[in-house]
């Protein structure tokens, strides 16, 4: 996964987005306006996108990268792979 110091920064923002979703349902159980409620819904998905953006990131600089460098074309391949499957479930 991610360096000890950005997995500290994954950690942090993932820790945000579980109270973000906590104050989605209280508005919920509050009966809060409908409007409200999306605002806040579009504001955790943007959290969880930068969160997803940074992993693939890492994931590129340091795995993918590891791949390339070690000339093994099986790693390569397997690591290019889960790119495209990655890819391929966001399309659907």
């Amino acid at each position: 996964m991610v360096g000890h110091t950005d997995r500290s920064a994954v950690l942090n923002r993932l820790r945000r987005v579980e109270g973000q979703v906590r104050g989605v349902a209280a508005m919920v159980e509050d009966n809060r306006y409908c409007i409200d409620i999306l605002h806040q819904m579009q504001a955790v998905k943007a959290a969880l996108a930068k969160v997803e953006s940074q992993i693939l990131k890492d994931h590129a600089a340091c795995c993918v990268a590891e791949a390339i460098a070690s000339g093994d074309a099986d790693a390569q391949r397997e690591k290019f792979g889960e790119l495209v499957d990655l890819f391929e479930k966001v399309k659907r």
